[in-house]
């Protein structure tokens, strides 16, 4: 009996010993081509190798037919190739066929990435075809609207200690990224481009809403060495964005950095605290393929009142934004106010006032030229006065040779805007 005992205890040993030492799980794939669906293969593979594995795309392109997540842990992606998804809009706008893990707008995505501690990278090379000039030219003479099922390019939800490498998104519909309910996720290295190819709409924005991220109820996360090409915001911080980091940042095209809007929920606070822009460069395009370089920096929010419902509507959340510093911002021929800071987003003149407050906000070392002689205009909520707006070294010129103006309202303190600016 003794021996039995011994041996049982023995084989369950020698059991974990061999679980224990074991080699992680290694797959590789190959793009079927000759348009076939790569998508049962993909999954197979991830589901194989996602967990505490070696997922390895060879170069081509993957022609990707359905909604996908990857869960990945203590994992390794090397994405050589391009996941290709179908350009069939009516498809992709059946609610069915999307998922909706970004409460904010209720926006959809096509590719979602869940888990921790893993690295996804596509050496310069691997990502995302979002077939894009399809939705473009689609959309050329209709509406759009937020939540109407457009799908973000590229969804990181519930991700702890996520890495993305060196990785290339072309043609995005919608949204090129999106991390939500995260924490400890680093980009290094995000090349978007949202180009218009249509003669049709030459000269112009017809790739709107084509943002390069949109960050959103996550903390500590680093966007570094960013190239991005859209026809909107070059990076949205939106609410509960905390511990934000976004160094060497090139925006060609498009609205600028925004900050919200935020308060467009009622019963929730939007909080954005400790932020930092750094080494950002935004640069005017050919106007046939991209006629927009708006703002440097905006931050906005809905006013105190409620004017109809989120998506499209909204407005009375409360919350705060502070401790943000935007330094070394290089900023070519814009065409609106280069910083600007608006409490009135989707509202009416008889509004209450928003009760989100600004505060400790920093704007050093910025250079370059506008064609708007409004170089920074901060417009505060009289419900909640802005203090401590710093401003060092902003000279940016105006390229009409007008006056440069500045502007602020309701501001209980500044430094560094010319005397007689502010109009407290």
């Amino acid at each position: 009996m003794k021996n039995l005992v011994f041996l049982v205890l023995l084989t369950a040993c020698e059991l974990i010993l061999a679980a224990s030492t074991s080699k992680p799980s290694t797959c590789t794939l190959r793009p079927l081509g000759n348009g076939r669906d790569d998508t049962d293969q993909v999954e197979a593979a991830i589901s194989r190798c996602g967990k505490h594995g070696k997922t390895t795309f060879q170069p081509g392109e993957y022609n990707i037919t359905r909604k996908m997540t990857w869960e990945l842990v203590d994992s390794t992606v090397d994405l050589h190739g391009l996941l290709s998804f179908k350009p069939d809009v009516e498809y992709w706008l059946n609610a069915n066929n999307t998922y909706r893990v970004v409460f904010i707008q209720n926006q959809a995505s096509w590719f979602v990435i869940t888990g921790n501690s893993f690295t996804i990278n596509g050496h310069n090379t691997g990502g995302i075809n979002g077939n894009g000039q399809t939705w473009w030219s689609f959309y050329g003479n209709r509406s759009r609207s937020d939540g109407d099922g457009r799908p973000i390019a590229f969804t990181l939800s519930n991700v702890t200690d996520g890495t993305v490498r060196d990785f290339r998104i072309e043609s995005q519909p919608f949204w090129c990224n999106t991390v939500a309910d995260s924490k400890n996720v680093i980009y290094d290295g995000m090349y978007c481009n949202a180009t218009n190819q249509d003669g049709t709409y030459a000269g112009q924005n017809i790739v709107p809403n084509t943002d390069g991220i949109n960050t959103y109820r996550s903390d500590n996360v680093s966007l570094l060495n960013w190239d991005i090409t859209c026809g909107d915001d070059c990076l949205a911080i939106k609410g509960n964005s905390t511990n934000i980091l976004a160094k060497n940042v090139t925006c060609r095209g498009g609205n600028g950095i925004a900050i919200g809007s935020l308060g467009q929920y009622v019963n929730l606070n939007d909080i954005v605290d400790h932020v930092q822009f750094e080494n950002v460069t935004m640069l005017r395009l050919d106007p046939k393929l991209q006629p927009n370089m708006h703002s440097g920096v905006y931050l906005k929010t809905w006013t105190g009142s409620v004017n109809g419902v989120p998506p499209t509507g909204g407005g009375g959340g409360g919350g705060y934004v502070s401790n943000l510093v935007a330094n070394n911002f290089k900023v070519d021929d814009l065409d609106s106010t280069v910083i600007h800071l608006y409490q009135t987003n989707g509202g009416h003149s008889g509004d209450a006032p928003s009760t989100l407050q600004f505060s400790n906000l920093t704007f050093t070392n910025w250079t370059g030229s506008s064609r708007s002689a409004k170089i920074v205009d901060l417009e505060c909520s009289p419900a909640v006065p802005c203090p401590n707006m710093v401003f060092d070294s902003v000279n940016v010129t105006v390229s009409s040779g007008q006056t440069p103006s500045f502007t602020c309202v309701n501001v209980v303190s500044e430094s560094g805007l010319p005397a007689g600016s502010c109009n407290v």
